[in-house]
């Protein structure tokens, strides 16, 4: 059974990955950036899960991708688990989806804009699935422990929480990195969502912009300050992505980060 790899239960003393594209848009391109994801991550023997949306619900534009099917797109999911043995993950966007994904799935993902829905939390806990909880982008980091005590108060102690970075204005997210200690403190492990935490949402033309070049400085940071894991969408060509392709990193400068973050968490424990 896949447990949630915890900092200090790992081999290496790294940090843990959630990392892979926006959107499942097809079974090649999840092979292949999985393929890359498990080469890079095995050699810095980093624990990685592997991230890709089954449907996008949440879009700026009716015109905009949602996904190439439901169960397509599971299905997708469940070979990169089955060919490369690792654990993935997938958000799920109303209560009776969760018991469908957790068919194919390890991690059971709640979006920032739902974190304080109970049927959705409910749900997800009763699959028995590891809950990957992301906090609201109108929330503290202390108010993301009533979403952790609905998850356990449903009997289901498998519980991770997710930063994305705070609204600022209508249009901007900044990170407070006091969310991550806080967050710590309800003893789940806590992730740094570095992609989405650089969105510029709300945009005049409907589709979300980005800081792509900001992404080592948040990743950076998030690791100095102690967070047990990342949350990094990548994509070998962020901008033919069909979603969230400005915040996106590209897959050839992912290695790199990670020997950079390597050092840093190295150097602090």
């Amino acid at each position: 059974m896949f447990e949630i790899p915890k900092l200090h239960h790992t081999q290496s003393g790294n940090f843990f990955l959630m990392a892979g594209p926006c959107a499942i848009e097809g079974e090649e391109m999840a092979l292949q950036i999985a393929e890359r994801l498990k080469t890079i991550t095995d050699k810095l023997q980093i624990p990685l899960i592997f991230k890709g949306s089954y449907r996008k619900a949440n879009r700026s534009r009716l015109d905009s991708f949602t996904g190439i099917g439901d169960e397509k797109a599971l299905r997708i999911l469940q070979k990169v688990s089955q060919t490369f043995d690792v654990p993935t993950v997938t958000d799920i966007h109303e209560s009776h989806e969760a018991a469908m994904a957790a068919e194919y799935v390890d991690v059971l993902q709640i979006p920032a804009f739902l974190c304080r829905q109970t049927d959705l939390l409910v749900a997800a806990a009763n699959t028995g699935k590891v809950v990957n909880i992301k906090k609201g982008q109108f929330l503290s980091g202390e108010a993301m422990r009533f979403a952790v005590d609905k998850v356990r108060e449903s009997g289901n102690e498998k519980v991770i929480l997710t930063d994305r970075g705070n609204s600022f204005g209508y249009s901007d997210m900044v990170v407070d990195f006091r969310n991550l200690p806080e967050m710590q403190s309800t003893g789940a492990p806590v992730v740094m969502d570095v992609t989405h935490s650089l969105q510029q949402p709300n945009q005049s033309s409907g589709v979300t912009g980005g800081k792509p070049a900001l992404i080592e400085t948040i990743a950076k940071a998030a690791i100095a300050v102690g967070a047990d894991g990342l949350f990094i969408e990548t994509h070998p060509q962020p901008s033919i992505a069909k979603s969230d392709g400005a915040n996106m990193l590209p897959l050839d400068q992912l290695e790199g980060l990670m020997q950079k973050l390597i050092r840093i968490r190295q150097a602090i424990s």
